[in-house]
């Protein structure tokens, strides 16, 4: 099994996808997501907690400024889910989602998983591009979603 801890490069013209936290910038994923409609006001050391504990894919321009963010959480085995894709607006329009789909679906620890997941609001067509589709059984899903988890001090 491809090591999930190792660093992997993706170049494509002026942009470089990465696996190397080193490379996170936290000030931008976490601005990004408190914003978002998925994760309002979601603390700061929240959103390093979850970076620490997943595989994470930066995207960064040129001058090395980061654009872009996922991440999967995994067993590395058997499933996977997919969170806190994004794109800054600023560079949206130049198939960097769909690039990072492409690099987070080809990642060598992330092959021959029996189930992938991902909630999204607005990106069904992206995701229905490598293969996603509404649950076939939504009686079988359970969750427990707590929606103002961050608005508690």
């Amino acid at each position: 099994m491809a090591d999930p801890q190792a660093v992997l490069e993706y170049r494509r013209g002026e942009f470089v996808i990465s696996t190397s936290g080193a490379r996170l910038n936290l000030d931008v994923i976490h601005e990004f997501l408190t914003n978002c409609y998925w994760a309002k006001g979601i603390p700061r050391q929240v959103v390093a907690r979850s970076i620490a504990h997943s595989l994470c894919f930066g995207v960064y321009d040129g001058g090395g400024s980061q654009v872009g963010f996922a991440r999967v959480v995994s067993d590395f085995s058997t499933v996977a889910y997919l969170g806190d894709v994004f794109v800054l607006e600023s560079h949206r329009g130049r198939g960097l989602s769909k690039w990072l789909m492409e690099c987070i679906m080809q990642h060598p620890a992330l092959q021959n998983l029996r189930r992938w997941i991902l909630l999204t609001r607005d990106a069904h067509g992206l995701y229905s591009q490598f293969g996603f589709s509404p649950v076939k059984a939504p009686e079988r899903y359970m969750e427990l979603h707590r929606s103002n988890v961050y608005d508690t001090p």
